[in-house]
């Protein structure tokens, strides 16, 4: 046996079953003398299936006439529990006719050798179906090292991309809204919202993420806009509608479904349900459901927060505000749930205060 062909082979394992106690003896000495490291043998081979996974073997030999479970027996258990996958097993038994051969290669063992068995025939063939075995079993953990690196940078893309996410919704709110906890308080209603209106768990993890883009587009607000201390005239609400528009093209037309949908929260929560919102007017479903719910919980979190024009309002009196605007600016049935969900809301409140922000829960 050339070396570089035994080097590939001979730190597998080797299991050598058989019930015969001489034979396994002899197979051992024969494979200990060839550079073998790894051989264990069983006479008992109800054991072999368990030991074949356990010990992770690169080759079991196998008699196939044996008390208690034979040959076919044991093969059939190892093909079960390998899913059919590549099954690197040596037939060994003194049956050398067709029907045989045929039957053990069908029953799932990469090759056959006949009784008695010849010491150069043995290595050369244990040589052919380790080498499968081993570059296999290379070639898993291979894929499998490249699946844990693209898990692990897509971890990382995610996590750059979400804090971008963060840091852009921070420069929107710090233009309107010094104290900076409203986007926090704000997406934890919308998730909480969307989870309890049935959406799935993508959905309500990816509006988490994105709601904070609401009010990006304020970026675009001139600053005598959004700190006038009193009502807007006219043409300043004009100019602060157009917040929706600039944040989609902040956000721009994305394949990625966090920034589509940030897109679309930005958007679209100002819409209202009776279509008496900008920029587009949409009325009911048409609407996003991301646009429907951040509508909800962004005038929520406005009325509860204090402003250098207004107090703080109660949650109570907030809950108030959006059952009247049910079905005409909400929708009603998100509203219904909202309304439940208040021993969480409170608790969001609680966490996220603004600095002065003392908003009461009655």
């Amino acid at each position: 046996m050339a070396s570089t062909f035994l080097e590939t082979v001979r730190n597998g394992h080797v299991l050598v079953v058989d019930d015969e106690l001489t034979t396994l003896s002899t197979i051992r000495a024969i494979l200990t003398y060839q550079g073998f490291l790894h051989v264990e043998t069983l006479s008992d081979p109800r054991r072999a299936p368990d030991r074949f996974f356990d010990w992770d073997c690169d080759l079991m030999l196998l008699d196939l006439h044996m008390p208690s479970m034979n040959g076919y027996q044991v093969l059939e258990t190892l093909m079960e529990r390998r899913g059919g996958d590549y099954l690197p097993v040596i037939v060994l038994t003194g049956d050398d006719d067709e029907k045989t051969r045929i039957r053990v290669l069908e029953s799932g063992a990469k090759d056959y050798i006949a009784k008695p068995v010849q010491t150069a025939e043995l290595i050369h063939r244990m040589g052919n179906v380790m080498t499968a075995s081993i570059l296999l079993k290379q070639q898993r953990q291979t894929a499998q090292s490249l699946e844990n690196a693209v898990r692990l940078r897509t971890a990382e893309l995610e996590e750059s991309r979400t804090e971008i996410i963060q840091a852009l919704a921070r420069a929107g709110e710090y233009r309107d809204n010094e104290t900076g906890h409203h986007v926090t308080r704000m997406s934890c209603y919308c998730y909480l919202l969307a989870r309890a209106a049935g959406y799935g768990r993508v959905f309500c993890q990816t509006l988490l993420q994105a709601s904070p883009m609401h009010d990006v587009g304020k970026i675009g607000v001139p600053d005598s806009i959004l700190r006038k201390p009193g009502p807007l005239d006219a043409d300043e609400h004009l100019r602060m509608c157009d917040h929706t528009t600039i944040g989609a093209r902040i956000l721009g037309e994305n394949d990625c479904a966090l920034l589509a949908m940030a897109r679309s929260v930005a958007l679209t929560h100002h819409e209202r349900w009776d279509g008496g919102g900008y920029p587009a007017g949409l009325a009911g479903t048409a609407i996003p459901p991301e646009g429907r719910i951040a509508a909800i919980c962004d005038v929520f979190d406005a009325l509860t927060s204090r402003r250098p024009y207004k107090r703080a309002w109660t949650v109570d009196e907030a809950l108030n505000a959006l059952h009247d605007g049910a079905g005409s600016h909400f929708d009603a049935e998100l509203v219904a749930h909202f309304a439940q969900l208040r021993p969480y809301i409170e608790a969001v409140i609680s966490e996220f205060q603004d600095v002065g922000h003392h908003t009461l829960t009655k």
